[in-house]
């Protein structure tokens, strides 16, 4: 069985700011020669790190300085995904000021999972048209054939990474074309992506005041960070439309996988996600521990966001399934 035809999808009032309602394409211009040469680049290094890392460790060239390096910038620049990125300017689940604003688009550039304005835009498009035709990412788009299922699992993952159609930005994010600062910042995409990777081997080589560690924490905290990064979030793609519970109703196969929820900051409690997708809190029953909503906890109790959107009994009952 393969994914039945979609309706018109074309607003996502439901999951954050709207999109305007004018049937435009699903597509926009496509990615050009460069950028598509970039994005391989950028996926499968980091991956070839990453399958070289267990020879690469097996008694040398790890440290306390590199691990310590690798899960400050991995948490650092995964909540720059999940708060920012996803909670804030995809779904607008609270209201920021505008060095906030700036701050977590920066931030989450720096997970190098694509431009703001690409990544943003596709996973719009992947709320309004979750697990049907339309959808950039459904693990569901080939059918439920074992070896369908497989082919989807992959792309789901991965696989749609190197599609070069882009998603169309004007009809799924207009606010953000709008907004001259994320412009910039989107523009400003090489720059981060230096900062990123850089930055943990200069803070490397000066705490242990030689290039060697220069070179280790530029490996660990930064080629191995980041692919260990993208293939977690790529697995609430995957394995979280795929395989786990589905306590609250939504109209896809979204589901809560907990033994990814602390690795995703909570982005893997994804069924409630897709039931409410403004709400800022994901983990909203017992013990699902939800880190990008305890740090939204923290931001707005120091006064840098307002207007939280967070969860209430009588809209969770509603939704429950």
């Amino acid at each position: 069985m393969s994914l039945s035809v979609a309706d018109d999808g074309s607003s996502a009032t439901d999951s954050g700011p709207p999109s305007p309602g004018s049937p435009k394409p699903v597509h926009g211009a496509p990615r050009g020669t460069w950028p598509q040469v970039g994005t391989y680049l950028f996926i499968l290094v980091p991956f070839l790190a990453l399958i070289a890392a267990v020879p690469f460790a097996w008694g040398w060239g790890l440290g306390w300085v590199d691990i310590g390096l690798a899960a400050f910038f991995y948490t650092f620049t995964c909540l720059g995904v999940t708060v920012g990125f996803h909670r804030y300017f995809t779904h607008g689940a609270f209201k920021a000021p505008r060095a906030v604003r700036v701050g977590l688009a920066i931030v989450g550039s720096m997970a190098l999972q694509g431009p703001i304005m690409h990544w943003v835009a596709d996973h719009r498009r992947h709320h309004a048209f979750a697990d049907r035709a339309g959808d950039p990412h459904s693990p569901w788009a080939f059918g439920t054939s074992p070896a369908a299922l497989v082919k989807g699992f992959w792309h789901a993952h991965m696989g749609w990474v190197f599609d070069r159609n882009l998603t169309n930005q004007e009809r799924f994010a207009p606010d953000l074309i709008a907004d001259d600062d994320i412009r910039r910042v989107h523009r400003q995409f090489g720059l981060w992506t230096a900062v990123t990777l850089l930055a943990p081997a200069v803070l490397g080589g000066l705490i242990t005041w030689s290039w060697w560690g220069a070179v280790t924490a530029f490996f660990w905290a930064g080629l191995v960070r980041v692919s260990f990064l993208h293939h977690v979030t790529w697995s609430v793609n995957s394995i979280c439309h795929m395989v786990g519970e589905r306590p609250f109703k939504s109209r896809d196969k979204a589901t809560n996988f907990w033994p990814l929820a602390v690795l995703s900051m909570g982005e893997a409690w994804h069924n409630l996600h897709h039931a409410d997708p403004t709400c800022a809190r994901h983990g909203v029953r017992r013990f699902e521990i939800d880190i990008s909503a305890r740090t939204i906890w923290i931001m707005e109790k120091l006064g840098w966001v307002t207007d939280v959107r967070w969860p209430t009994p009588q809209r969770l009952a509603k939704l429950k399934a």
